[in-house]
């Protein structure tokens, strides 16, 4: 069972980093993505420089039986480049906003990315075998003259060393006049969704020249606008069903079935807002970043900039939990202003049984909260403690007062040092969490 045990009852472990070590990053080396496949056997990452990198999980090692597989590269490829906007004198960045893998149907594996405009499916296949023996074709490819043929032979496969080979199936563009912030593969696997600033399209995975627009919240004079659309996902299970949340942190659900054009939701989830805690930031810290369905589909989880919340469908006016991420940054929201983190789009995930959820935060912690136990753990991704199995101890942050030996002052976080990107594995636990430039994967300690 995917993380049975609480947040706490896992004793979580180093198991491997990705990326280079030294202190200067290259812009374009900063991971914006982080998303396993289906079965966990793959793991992919994009970057700002526009890159895909997937990791293969090895096989289990019989002879180690407390060791897992270890994720090693297996293909990287090149998936957005950057444009110019000559229209509108802009340009697009190459950076990879998101990944989703679609399931796998046979022996090759596809995947969607997409940068601020352009969607691409990538197909990623294998080759072990190549084709020889041409009748009209020397070796080096060079063509014969047909007239010097003069026995035909019958080409064969002979092995070769294994090629990984990623290309562009499908490449879905000019839907979106505002940045793509989400992409979401509907579960019937044949149409997906995408969402900008203040639309969401809707697509078939085999048509690219068209689109159909199920939600535009885009007023008729933008200087009426209000609220943007911050991120969108379909339903695991009810394919016509799907949400997305605003910056104004309200989540809407909309049923595909009422009507082409969803501008009148079915559900609209909000909590009402605690006059105590009003300040000139609340509007900016209760904007959502991500939101994320349960697998079962019962919940959904959404992280706005200071806490993690649960939500029933069947609930709409309140969520059932509330998990405060760094609730000690609330005295700090003005010098946060100031260097501009408090418009950080932190992401959060469920592991595979959904009873525990995890979510990043600065000086690379990152937090995971138990569901049933109500327990929670700050742990931290560095590579200070990076000798495989050893095992992650528990930070703590000392808000106020006098702070005890192993505490962190509020004042000594480093906020360069943001985990905005995290992941877990479907079916086991493991983790992948993206500093700024480097993939950490951990795992829980086998015995």
């Amino acid at each position: 069972m995917a993380g049975a045990g609480g947040g706490n009852d896992i004793q979580w472990c180093f198991s491997q980093v990705k990326g280079a070590v030294d202190d200067d990053v290259a812009e374009a080396d900063i991971i914006s993505t982080v998303e396993f496949n289906h079965s966990g056997e793959l793991l992919a990452t994009g970057d700002k420089g526009g890159r895909v990198v997937i990791f293969q999980q090895e096989q289990e090692n019989k002879t180690q039986s407390h060791s897992r597989g270890e994720y090693n590269v297996y293909s990287t490829f090149q998936s957005h480049e950057p444009e110019f906007d000559y229209l509108k004198s802009l340009e697009i960045e190459e950076k990879i906003n998101k990944i989703r893998w679609l399931p796998q149907k046979n022996a090759a594996q596809f995947l969607l990315s997409t940068n601020d405009k352009t969607i691409k499916l990538w197909k990623i296949s294998e080759r072990d075998k190549r084709p020889e023996g041409y009748n009209l074709k020397e070796e080096d490819g060079r063509y014969r003259d047909p007239t010097t043929v003069t026995t035909l032979r019958v080409p064969v496969f002979r092995p070769m060393d294994l090629m990984v080979e990623a290309s562009p199936r499908r490449i879905f563009a000019n839907a979106h006049t505002y940045h793509i912030n989400s992409i979401s593969i509907n579960s019937d696997y044949e149409t997906y969704l995408s969402a900008d600033d203040l639309r969401i399209n809707l697509w078939h995975l085999e048509i690219t020249d068209r689109s159909f627009n199920i939600v535009d919240i885009k007023p008729a004079n933008m200087e009426e606008l209000t609220e943007v659309i911050t991120a969108a996902e379909f339903h695991p299970n009810s394919c016509s069903t799907f949400v997305y949340s605003s910056s104004k942190g309200t989540i809407r659900l909309c049923d595909m079935r009422a009507s082409a054009l969803c501008d009148r939701h079915s559900k609209l989830f909000e909590e009402p807002e605690d006059p105590s805690n009003r300040s000139f930031f609340s509007e900016i810290i209760s904007s959502i970043s991500d939101v994320k369905f349960s697998h079962s589909g019962r919940y959904m989880m959404t992280r706005d900039y200071l806490s993690v919340k649960i939500w029933d469908l069947n609930m709409e006016n309140r969520p059932v939990e509330t998990y405060q991420v760094h609730e000690y940054l609330r005295s700090k929201l003005c010098s946060l202003y100031e260097n501009d983190c408090i418009f950080d789009k932190f992401e959060c995930c469920w592991n595979g049984s959904d009873s525990i959820v995890m979510t990043g935060s600065y000086n690379n912690f990152f937090r995971m909260f138990d569901r049933n136990s109500k327990r929670d753990v700050t742990l931290e991704a560095s590579r200070e403690n990076n000798k495989p199995r050893t095992v992650l101890k528990p930070r703590k942050v000392c808000a106020s007062g006098k702070r005890k030996k192993d505490e962190i002052s509020v004042d000594s976080l480093d906020f360069n040092k943001k985990i905005l990107h995290t992941a877990w594995h479907p079916k086991e636990n493991i983790i992948a969490v993206a500093t700024t430039n480097n993939l950490y994967i951990f795992q829980d300690k086998m015995n």
